[in-house]
């Protein structure tokens, strides 16, 4: 009966989400992260079913300078097609509809179940915005770190080396969101964001004034009534020109201090950033810096310690105090490690 217990709501479930006056609680959302890039991120509906069909140009025609009667060779580009799959994150709550009865407030029950697949949604997508890779998981999609992961690679130029040299390392990322840069993707047909489904059975209400519900199985196979929920959300990344992204890894926290005797100085990595991507102040562009809660916490006390730093600022944006970096907004995204190996 294992099912019970991790899968289906219990009495238990039930009277630890119900307050002393008998009301559904407010719950506390200590697993909750901060995970800032769906302020930044810019989404285009994919061409694809499965995701979207980039087309890049990977080479240039030839030109040369020629005099009076003589002619030139003709030439022409070069484009190649990549495929960018999407990921489907689902989830499914199922509750008795006894239980949801029981508390009172049966659409509040299940409301505060419903918050915590988002937060899950939201905590799975941003883990995978950075840390997915098709090639060994091809339920997942592709996400920033495998493209940016050698110091040699094809994307050397948009990789800045922080010093790091163990397995405690993180990465700063600095992101243009654009369609022709990086942008989310969602599958051609389907919609960007999450879809809710309230599952039911069978139609109309029943005598107490509530949903019927539809049967589910127990562990054993007998049915129940249950009131259910799916969540779902189709979602996935295209870079169609690496040079809007520039990560700064091998940021080694057990070195960094607020007077840069040892470890990563992080703003002038910060800076040289800054002058690697490309489409920063572009039309339709939208520019943020992404880093874990830790490296921004000791970011932050190194510009204190500074007293003549003036890459950074506070602006108001959207009614809030925003960090600056440069012209660029500083975010906080706890989906990001602080275990990373070294990129070599």
């Amino acid at each position: 009966m294992t099912v019970l217990g991790t899968q289906l709501h219990t009495l238990a479930d039930l009277t630890a989400r119900i307050d002393p006056d008998g009301k559904v609680a407010v719950i506390g959302e200590w697993l909750s992260q901060t995970n800032e890039t769906l302020e930044d991120q810019l989404w285009q509906e994919g061409n694809l079913p499965t995701g979207e069909r980039t087309t890049v140009r990977v080479g240039l025609p030839t030109v040369t300078a020629r005099g009076l009667n003589q002619g030139v060779d003709p030439s022409k580009s070069r484009v190649a097609q990549v495929d960018e799959g999407a990921a489907m994150f689902e989830g499914q709550s199922d509750i008795d509809r006894q239980a949801a009865m029981m508390s009172g407030a049966p659409d509040n029950y299940r409301l505060t179940e419903a918050t915590s697949f988002y937060q899950a949604l939201s905590n799975a997508q941003s883990q995978t915005l950075f840390y997915g890779n098709a090639a060994f998981s091809p339920k997942e999609y592709t996400g920033l770190a495998p493209r940016y992961n050698s110091l040699s690679g094809s994307t050397k130029d948009q990789i800045i080396d922080g010093g790091g040299t163990g397995t405690d390392n993180s990465s700063i990322w600095l992101i243009v969101w654009s369609p022709m840069g990086v942008k989310g993707i969602y599958p051609k047909g389907s919609k960007a964001g999450i879809t809710h489904i309230n599952v039911t059975g069978n139609t109309g209400t029943a005598d107490d004034g509530y949903e019927v519900g539809h049967y589910v199985n127990d562990a054993d196979g007998k049915r129940f009534l249950a009131v259910s929920d799916n969540f779902i959300w189709k979602v996935g990344l295209s870079v169609k020109d690496p040079r809007y992204a520039v990560r700064i890894p091998n940021i080694d926290k057990s070195l960094l201090l607020p007077n840069y005797s040892t470890g990563a100085q992080i703003e002038m990595l910060m800076v040289q950033a800054l002058e690697r991507v490309e489409g920063l102040n572009m039309p339709g562009t939208k520019a943020a810096w992404y880093m874990p809660r830790n490296i921004r916490a000791m970011f932050r006390q190194q510009l204190v310690n500074n007293a003549n730093n003036s890459n950074f600022s506070y602006e108001t944006v959207g009614g809030k105090r925003v960090l600056m970096m440069g012209e660029v907004p500083v975010r906080r995204v706890d989906a990001l490690k602080a275990d990373e190996a070294r990129v070599v």
